[in-house]
């Protein structure tokens, strides 16, 4: 059996696939994980800015490339019935271009994620970050039949907030969090299931084809069946 198989029977999240035309998320394996390390060191963001609750971004390019790596060592185990993270893969035209990651915690009761995301600086400005988070609300919606999918960004993030908007999610408010020492305006987001039912024929277009969901019964049945808690982190 290879061994791409016996991890999909052992682990089913390891084979979730979202894809729509040029665009797949993928579960990351050591190989697309050490590529992505490196893209994260070359850069995410300019240097006066900071897009992130906790500065994991900051550093040499070694050091932002080991945080990516030890974060996502640490949350690969964290599927389970009640929480889950579900760190992806962005590849575009097969080229490694970020990650986009799901949340949830008390997912039986709750059924909502909550969706985080960076884009490597060389492929920002194409219109990436939105489809991505296109696929991410059709894997919650659609695959896993989430209720509710929330975002949030600070105010001077304006790729990330701009995202949200074009997307079509509610604005929800905002609140103060605590970002290198300065309380900072955050800006919250909500798409419910009937938001998301009135834009998603918006989306078709924009994603180029369309959506191909793999493995998700795999993790559906996994959500069920693994012991254990989850808890959301880095991104």
């Amino acid at each position: 059996m290879p061994h791409s198989d016996a991890l999909a029977r052992l682990w089913p999240a390891s084979a979730v696939r979202v894809r729509a035309g040029d665009l797949e998320l993928r579960w990351i394996d050591d190989d697309l994980l050490v590529e992505l390390s490196e893209l994260a060191g070359r850069g995410i963001h300019d240097a006066d800015m900071m897009p992130f609750e906790h500065p994991w971004s900051r550093g040499s390019a070694d050091e932002v490339a080991r945080s990516v790596l030890a974060y996502q060592w640490g949350i690969r185990n964290r599927i389970s019935p009640t929480a889950f993270v579900l760190e992806l893969a962005v590849l575009h035209d097969g080229t490694p271009v970020g990650i986009q990651g799901l949340t949830a915690k008390d997912w039986p009761v709750l059924r909502n994620v909550t969706t985080g995301s960076w884009l490597g600086r060389a492929h920002q400005g194409r219109g990436i970050g939105t489809r991505m988070r296109m696929l991410a609300l059709h894997l919650a919606f659609e695959g896993l039949g989430a209720r509710e999918a929330m975002s949030g960004a600070f105010v001077d993030n304006g790729a990330s907030n701009a995202v949200s908007e074009r997307v079509g999610y509610a604005r929800g408010g905002a609140s103060h969090v605590a970002r290198e020492g300065a309380a900072v305006v955050h800006n919250h987001y909500v798409m419910s299931r009937e938001r998301w039912e009135s834009v998603r024929s918006d989306h078709a277009q924009r994603l180029g084809g369309t959506v191909e969901l793999h493995g998700v019964e795999g993790l559906l049945a996994q959500l069920e069946s693994t012991p254990g808690g989850a808890e959301a982190g880095q991104h």
